[in-house]
Formats: C-alpha cells, sequence, structure tokens
C-alpha cells in the first residue's frame, strides 16, 4: 500500500514511550545475541542432532539468518523513527497540570530518542462562560506554560465543544480548528470591565476639561 502519510493514533504516555523505545532495545539484544553466536553454536548442533533433525550446522545458519534480516528490519525502523523528513510526533494535550506535566515528559523523552517533534494539539479549552470562570482562569494558567515550555513549537488550541465529535461531517469540521486558530467568545467580565474603564477614562477627561477652563478663566481676569 502507497500512502503520502500515516498517522498512529498512540496510546497514553507511558505506553507510547515503551512502544518507542522497544525497536531500540530489540536492535540492542539482537546485536549483543550476533555477538555471542559463537558461543551458542555448538548448542545448537547438538540440539538438531538430539531432536534427530541432522544437519544442525544447517539449522544454526537458518536460525541466524533469521535473526539477521530481523535486525535490519528494526534498524530500518530505528532509522525511519529518527529522520524528521519521515517522523515527527505531534503531542496531543489538555490545559490542565498533569497533562502539561505528561507532555514535558514526552518531550523529553522524544529528544533523547531522537525523534522529530515540534508540534502541540491542545484540546478542551473552555470558551466563555460565568459559570466556568474558575477553570477558564485555571486553563490560562497553564496555556501560558505551554507556550512558555514549548515557545519554538507550533501549538493549536482545539475547544471543548457541547456535543461529541462523531461521524465524518463533524470531523470534517472539528478538523477546521487545526487549520485555523480558534479564538474563544468575547467574555461578558471582560466586556464589562472595559465598559468601565472607558467611563473612568471620559469622566476624567471630563474633569481635565472643566480644570483647564479655570485656568484659562484665571488668566484672562489676571490679563
Amino acid at each position: 500500500m502507497d500512502y503520502s502519510c500515516i498517522v498512529f493514533d498512540t496510546a497514553p504516555t507511558g505506553h507510547t514511550l515503551r512502544l518507542l523505545q522497544f525497536p531500540t532495545t530489540l536492535q540492542k539484544g539482537l546485536s549483543k545475541l550476533m555477538s555471542l553466536k559463537g558461543m551458542f553454536g555448538g548448542m545448537l548442533t547438538q540440539l538438531g542432532s538430539l531432536f534427530g533433525a541432522g544437519g544442525g550446522e544447517n539449522m544454526q545458519d537458518q536460525l541466524l539468518g533469521k535473526l539477521e534480516q530481523l535486525k535490519e528490519v528494526i534498524e530500518e525502523v530505528n532509522t525511519q523513527f529518527k529522520d524528521p523528513e519521515l517522523t515527527t510526533f505531534v503531542c496531543v494535550c489538555i490545559p490542565e497540570f498533569l497533562s502539561l506535566y505528561e507532555t514535558e515528559r514526552l518531550v523529553q523523552e522524544l529528544v533523547r530518542f531522537e525523534i522529530d517533534t515540534n508540534n502541540i494539539v491542545i484540546n478542551q479549552e473552555v470558551g466563555s462562560s460565568r459559570l466556568l470562570r474558575a477553570r477558564v482562569k485555571m486553563q490560562e494558567k497553564y496555556l501560558k506554560q505551554y507556550y512558555e515550555l514549548y515557545e519554538d513549537f507550533h501549538i493549536v488550541k482545539l475547544p471543548l465543544l457541547e456535543q461529541e465529535v462523531r461521524g465524518t461531517e463533524a470531523l470534517q469540521e472539528f478538523s477546521n480548528f487545526l487549520m485555523q486558530p480558534h479564538l474563544p467568545e468575547e467574555r461578558p467580565e471582560f466586556s464589562d470591565q472595559v465598559t468601565q474603564l472607558q467611563d473612568q477614562v471620559r469622566q476624567l477627561t471630563q474633569k481635565c476639561q472643566h480644570l483647564q477652563q479655570q485656568l484659562d478663566q484665571g488668566n484672562n481676569s489676571e490679563g
């Protein structure tokens, strides 16, 4: 099968890290095993003779050949994992402490594995609501930390919706948020604060104008 792009939806962080580490671990194990083939050669020959298979040396060559083929496949997987032109990792998280902690742990391990990662998707961003003001404030705290920690990353925020994203049409509509930045609705409390500040500025301007008029009148009477 020939595809321009293949997307793997991985398991939670701990399982994903073990999965990404597996090719390297297996490659090291096979390399060690191949280096000890001389030590096990006689044992394999004796086992072949014991079970009446005959040709113990041939069985040894077949087994070592299989291991060598497996080692080549694992090496190719590792090479593709570490090639940023072929593989990149997109971190998906939510604006909460535990998710931020897990994301940082994942990014550090990906760097250690030499796997490219430059994109972060922050899901379930809460929009405008007086009832959710406390949660909005909490999310803003961790959103700020995401931007501070990953200033070189391309970060995409996805809103928390009122309904599930199910079906092709809903998925296509939701996927637009990946390409077009999500702008939360204007928050009423902020609008109120802006209106109050505008009123205060207007009052201060009127006072300044009134004081200026009094100074002008005083200067004219002295003249």
